[in-house]
């Protein structure tokens, strides 16, 4: 057997969409984009979502739409992809880094201390898993902190019947090939109810233009191509469908793994939680060799993430970092072990692979 780590949909229904687009739209910023635009934020449950060309600019132009001061200080988790952080960087900001849950693996704030000064946070609703935003949301309101979802995972994801992206001032989006809805390419998009931030986007997004040759802030180049999002209007379309699919996934996992005690399964949550599983991890021992046995038996693996953001060079660099500075993240990032997740992945193929993790342990 041979089993993929992850298999990015293009159906015919995409190919049309996108064909289509190409023989009679606008290239850039033609009309799939503002209707992909009224979709994706009426899907989210807010009054604006702009499209941008990566998940990294959707957090870093949310900050400047916000008004970060330069060289503010800006609290998330250092167990995300290194984007997380950068954007901060980009916007002229100081990432403060605040250690993750044992359990949850996402920003615990309420047993690590936050700088006083800050004036934003990133929760990141890590491998489609929300963070708890009822805590996230009273401790901001004390700290006086803007809040900018990291989605980037999470789409279709729910705390408390919300949808992520709906809760914080922002949230953004990935749609990256291996997300659970994608563009066949790079993009992303920020969601909203203030009008102002997604004006002030949409001026970021297209060179700080005012009018057509008026531009009165410094902007970017940083739109999302039309035939991209005719592409992501028919994703849409099916992300529910997939999602339903990947909590399944999840269950059989946890049905044929609970018994075995060298692994940690993801939390499951409460009701309140509704994960949609981009990535389905667990915390292993002996997780490298693991990773090797499944290899050699057809099944393809990642980890998510090997080396916590603090630990990159470039931050140790920066900021001084280093090992113990966020135990549990650097535990976790010890043990994890992202396991095939896709749509399409069978229960026979998920038996299969959970039946060679416990011939490995036993």
């Amino acid at each position: 057997m041979n089993i993929p780590f992850s298999k990015p949909v293009f159906d015919s229904d995409m190919e049309k969409a996108a064909i289509e687009a190409l023989r009679n739209e606008f290239f850039v910023l033609g009309e799939s984009v503002e209707k992909f635009e009224e979709m994706f934020a009426d899907y989210i449950g807010v009054d604006y979502a702009v499209a941008v060309s990566s998940g990294t600019d959707a957090l870093h132009l949310s900050l400047r739409a916000l008004d970060i001061k330069p060289n503010a200080k800006i609290v998330t988790t250092p167990m995300s992809f290194i984007a997380s952080a950068n954007a901060i960087i980009h916007a002229g900001g100081e990432p403060v880094f605040v250690d993750i849950s044992p359990t949850t693996w996402n920003i615990d704030l309420v047993n690590h201390s936050i700088p006083l000064d800050s004036q934003a946070v990133i929760p990141v609703h890590l491998y489609g898993r929300p963070c708890d935003m009822d805590v996230i949301k009273d401790i901001a309101e004390r700290h006086k902190l803007k809040i900018i979802e990291d989605a980037c995972q999470a789409h279709g994801a729910e705390f408390n019947g919300k949808k992520v992206g709906s809760i914080g001032d922002v949230g953004c989006f990935s749609f990256y090939p291996t997300k659970n809805m994608t563009v066949c390419g790079d993009g992303g998009m920020i969601t909203t109810n203030n009008k102002k931030i997604a004006r002030m986007v949409k001026k970021l997004r297209h060179s700080g233009r005012a009018s057509k040759y008026e531009h009165d802030v410094i902007g970017y180049t940083a739109r999302l191509n039309t035939v991209n999002c005719a592409i992501g209007i028919e994703q849409l379309k099916k992300l529910e469908g997939w999602n339903m699919k990947r909590r399944k996934n999840a269950e059989i996992y946890r049905k044929n793994l609970q018994n075995v005690d060298e692994i940690v399964l993801p939390s499951s949550g409460d009701g309140n939680i509704k994960s949609v599983y981009h990535l389905f991890v667990i915390q292993a021992e002996n997780r490298d060799a693991l990773m090797d046995y499944l290899k050699n038996n057809g099944v393809s693996c990642m980890i998510h993430y090997p080396i916590p953001i603090h630990l990159q060079p470039i931050y140790r660099k920066m900021y001084g970092y280093k090992e113990g500075d966020f135990p549990i993240s650097e535990y976790h990032a010890k043990k994890c072990l992202s396991l095939p997740m896709f749509p399409d992945l069978s229960k026979e193929e998920i038996e299969y692979i959970c039946e060679k993790i416990r011939r490995f342990y036993e």
